[in-house]
């Protein structure tokens, strides 16, 4: 058994998409459009790893998803995570981008964390490997 695909609720499938890929660097692999709701089948990958897992960009409209997104934000945990080579020289990039970060660059000892916020309502952490 292996994952294939793991999801990210958002706000808006544009806007993350082109925060996903623009911003953090992801592809778009798929983006097939879904039913009459306007939704999307709209996943990005990893460009170190086109054929890994897939991140699917999921419309967040759901009656329950905003209350647990805005809970989680709330609390400060995010939601998914990324594994970098560097957390600080990604922290740095991304800040230069114009990212917003809720925890600064953390050494805990085997690893060593940060927060952002995704622009589409989520905390995600990136994760450094020490």
């Amino acid at each position: 058994m292996r994952i294939n695909i793991t999801s990210v609720l958002v706000h808006d499938q544009s806007e993350a998409l082109r925060f996903y890929t623009e911003v953090l660097g992801f592809v778009k692999k798929h983006d097939v459009p879904i039913g009459e709701t306007g939704g999307r089948w709209l996943t990005v990958v990893s460009p170190e790893n086109p054929t890994g897992c897939e991140l699917l960009l999921e419309p967040d409209g759901h009656p329950a998803a905003k209350p647990w997104k805005d809970a989680l934000v709330n609390d400060g945990i995010p939601f998914t995570q990324f594994e970098v080579d560097d957390v600080r020289a990604e922290f740095e990039r991304l800040r230069g981008l114009g990212v917003r970060f809720t925890q600064e660059p953390a050494d805990m000892g085997t690893v060593s964390v940060a927060v952002f916020d995704d622009t589409c309502g989520n905390l995600i952490q990136i994760i450094q490997m020490n």
